[in-house]
């Protein structure tokens, strides 16, 4: 029985920032052709602008579905909502006529994921403020896909070189951060963690919770979290059954998972897991939005609108969100 590849829809982001020149890039990989069949849902003629910014000649073969693709290497399929005329945005600049088109794009692969006519979605980058300029009701793309999908409160987990990082806590001060840190909230994101790494395939999965204090405390002596919260937590959770270990001092915890003494780790707040990740590998960290009745990931990365236009956008984070999501997609459970 020949291997199906998985297919992945691909919304182009931001007209006016790198998304289109790195959603051709990456499809024009060998890489992403060899292990996926992918389409881009977005506007052929900012494409056609962008492959020629970048040097690149192909071809664009427009659907109307994804069934009508024609998947080999060096052409590409668009499904084109014809929604950003070029002349009508500048590069690299706010525009509520590109935040609206980037909803639209997503809202469009949302549909065809829910229907089952893609198995996967990764997402190119987009704008908060020219989402807000197009009177758009959601600040990015987690809110936007958590609305589309009626999902409450989305799972983050992030993944570099098969390192996969959960956070506790995201979009808080830290002291906020801080306060966060409780038995309570523990044991439910490592019971949610637990459900999206059953989803996307990963069977009795080992977790470690990472301290917060330096040393993680040192049994008291530089703070009591350790003690107070996250024990608690990890012995209740071993009680029912979890293979949960912590806390682990953040600054080796990271290191073990990715020699594969842990198959995840749970960051404690925002920045502890995204430095860890991203200075393994910062184009190589994607985001897995979990939680949802499809699977999604993403670039970690913004629009990047200095030099956007310019041709010389890295596809790196983009090819690695498709292979990723292609990685997932036969195990992904829906709901």
């Amino acid at each position: 029985m020949p291997f199906i590849k998985p297919l992945i829809a691909v919304p182009m982001g931001d007209p006016a920032g790198i998304g289109p020149e790195i959603s051709v890039k990456a499809l024009l990989d060998p890489s992403v052709t060899k292990n996926t069949d992918c389409f881009i849902v977005g506007d052929s003629r900012v494409l056609a602008e962008a492959a020629r910014l970048s040097g690149l000649k192909t071809d664009f073969h427009i659907i109307s579905t994804p069934s009508m693709g024609v998947f080999r290497q060096g052409i590409i399929n668009v499904i084109d909502l014809h929604n950003a005329d070029p002349s009508e945005f500048r590069m690299g600049e706010i525009s509520a006529l590109c935040g609206k088109a980037s909803y639209e794009y997503i809202e469009k692969c949302v549909d065809l994921a829910m229907k089952g006519e893609a198995d996967a979605i990764a997402t190119a980058p987009i704008n908060k403020e020219s989402l807000k300029a197009g009177n758009i009701p959601y600040i990015g793309h987690t809110e936007i896909l958590a609305g589309l999908t009626n999902t409450e409160d989305p799972l983050t987990m992030f993944e570099v070189r098969g390192m996969r990082v959960f956070f506790l806590s995201r979009h808080v001060s830290l002291r906020k951060a801080c306060d966060l840190v409780t038995t309570d909230r523990i044991i439910d994101t490592v019971m949610r963690c637990y459900k999206a790494l059953e989803k996307l395939g990963v069977r009795n999965a080992t977790m470690a919770i990472a301290g917060l204090n330096p040393h993680s405390g040192e049994h008291g002596l530089f703070g009591t979290e350790e003690v107070d919260q996250i024990a608690p937590a990890v012995e209740t959770l071993r009680d029912m059954g979890y293979k949960v270990t912590g806390p682990v001092p953040a600054d080796s915890v990271f290191h073990l998972a990715l020699n594969g003494r842990y198959d995840s780790v749970l960051s404690l707040y925002h920045d502890q897991g995204h430095i860890a990740t991203k200075t393994l590998d910062f184009e190589r960290t994607i985001s897995v939005t979990n939680g949802l009745p499809i699977l999604r990931t993403s670039v970690d990365h913004g629009t990047a609108y200095d030099i956007a236009g310019k041709g010389i956008a890295s596809p790196v984070s983009m090819i690695e969100a498709i292979l990723v999501a292609a990685k997932y997609a036969p195990y992904f459970v829906r709901q």
